[in-house]
């Protein structure tokens, strides 16, 4: 089993730059790890007057984070009230959106579910043009986003894309997520690293104060309403117990859901043959 430490690795490059890599095999699944790494790694950052900038990246190439744990072992964890008083993935991913701290997404792999969430959150988003892989799934396997990713992606693309993404539950390229608003760039691949670093070495370089200013005043108009997210929340919690659902998610483990192999790989593709056998 990974440990807490090892799912959510802390590098600290300066004092004012820190790298943050996801490392919790098989495949970077959000379980209770992932989710309690994150809380203890916000917690940290809120409170580091030093900090300015923050870069996620993951150590499979092939999963940046892949969706979340759908075995209900990780429920508990992820309906905790965290210290902002909202629950789980709703605290710490609204605590990192407001953090006086710029967050940057550096996505090689595949970003799913909450993984897609997770970099919504994030305040940058630059993935890798060949190895990127990003979508919303969570119609086709029976169940809402949660996280987020309707609140989010709707003000990123806009109304008919963020339906597009959401009730389509298909796999999209960096090149398409790009076009789309929803990363900010498509990097090439053997370029990302010193891209990636080199943004966040010059963000270090400035002064903290307007650092967090400028996003504050950004977050004013950006950031979805807690209440939303909210609802959100809970009619997930609510889809996990239709029957239809459970159906669905059934038949997902049995073609392999959470190992690795080509249902993970193309989670999309398969999605829209599920029930044909």
């Amino acid at each position: 089993m990974t440990t807490i430490r090892d799912a959510v690795r802390v590098q600290e490059v300066s004092s004012s730059y820190w790298r943050i890599t996801f490392d919790n095999p098989p495949l970077n699944v959000v379980d209770s790890a992932i989710l309690t790494g994150l809380r203890e790694l916000v917690d940290r950052i809120e409170v580091d007057d030093e900090l300015k900038v923050v870069v996620f990246d993951s150590a499979d190439e092939d999963f940046f984070l892949a969706h979340f744990d759908m075995t209900g072992e990780s429920l508990p964890t992820a309906r905790a009230i965290g210290p902002s008083g909202l629950p789980g993935v709703t605290d710490v991913l609204t605590r990192l959106a407001s953090a006086p701290v710029l967050s940057v997404a550096k996505i090689r792999g595949r970003a799913r579910g909450v993984g897609s969430e997770f970099v919504l959150a994030c305040d940058i988003r630059f993935a890798s043009a060949e190895k990127a892989v990003l979508g919303q799934p969570e119609v086709g396997a029976g169940v809402i986003p949660g996280g987020g990713g309707v609140e989010r992606l709707a003000h990123l693309v806009g109304r008919g894309r963020a339906l597009e993404i959401i009730v389509g539950a298909d796999d999209f390229d960096a090149q398409t997520a790009q076009r789309y608003g929803y990363i900010n760039r498509a990097v090439p691949d053997a370029e990302l690293d010193a891209f990636v670093d080199a943004f966040a070495r010059r963000v270090a370089s400035f002064d903290k104060r307007p650092l967090a200013v400028a996003k504050q005043l950004t977050n004013r108009i950006t950031l979805p309403l807690t209440g939303h997210l909210l609802e959100s929340q809970t009619a997930f919690g609510a889809t996990l117990t239709w029957p239809e659902t459970q159906r669905r998610v059934t038949k997902l483990f049995d073609k392999g859901m959470q190992r690795r192999g080509d249902l993970e790989r193309r989670f999309g593709h398969h999605l829209a043959e599920l029930l044909d056998d």
